[in-house]
């Protein structure tokens, strides 16, 4: 048996070819960069581009008219989709325009919600109330109308219905006009509300009827 040691050759370490400019991994990494930092920067100047719309200043409510005297411009980052739904600062300001829906202070003005005088379909009401409203009671805040009739024995005697009714539910406030100086504790408040033209007869009957009025606030509705 031949023991003798065979001679092999030794094995050759393989090297590591540098990858070039023109290896395809790399250049498909390059691009991929490229198209991240591109997308990012697209991302962050959308993000921070606005334009200029109004913004009503204090409450508006239905049929009131507004000018400029009424708006502010403001700047704000609205999407491209939703920018033809408010009055844009870069265009005048129609004429003779007025308030479909009540829009709160600061906010933006929608073109839906501005029109023409005729286009309102509520009327504005001035009713004294019998108390001085609460603190909830300001124009925008939505009240209902009750009435009390005045409760005297011969009403009583003829089988007069006598309970508190509502007249008008769910109603807008336009204005509202507080006593002050002398005639504060008078009770001799006005609160100016718009009503819809089928609420009128009960409510301007009860006007010159013997009795009382009072606006309740609906909750949350004047924050």
């Amino acid at each position: 048996m031949d023991t003798s040691t065979l001679d092999l050759p030794a094995p050759t370490a393989a090297r590591l070819r540098r990858p070039g400019w023109r290896d395809p991994r790399l250049l498909a990494g390059v691009a991929m960069v490229a198209v991240a930092v591109a997308l990012g920067a697209w991302a962050v100047r959308t993000a921070q581009a606005t334009v200029g719309v109004y913004a009503v200043r204090d409450t508006v409510v239905p049929g009131q008219a507004v000018g400029a005297d009424d708006l502010l411009v403001v700047e704000a980052g609205l999407p491209a989709a939703a920018l033809d739904g408010y009055l844009s600062a870069d265009q005048p300001l129609p004429e003779d325009v007025v308030v479909l829906r009540t829009v709160g202070a600061g906010e933006l003005l929608p073109r839906a919600a501005v029109g023409d005088a005729g286009d309102v379909a509520l009327r504005p009401v001035a009713v004294p109330v019998r108390s001085a409203p609460s603190d909830e009671v300001v124009p925008g805040a939505v009240v209902d109308v009750w009435f009390t009739p005045a409760q005297d024995s011969r009403a009583a005697d003829e089988g007069a219905d006598t309970a508190p009714r509502v007249l008008a539910e769910a109603v807008t406030v336009a204005e509202v006009q507080r006593p002050d100086g002398a005639f504060a504790g008078s009770g001799a408040s006005v609160v100016h509300v718009l009503v819809p033209a089928g609420t009128l007869p009960d409510l301007l009957a009860a006007l010159s009827a013997d009795g009382s009025l009072d606006a309740v606030p609906v909750p949350g509705s004047g924050a």
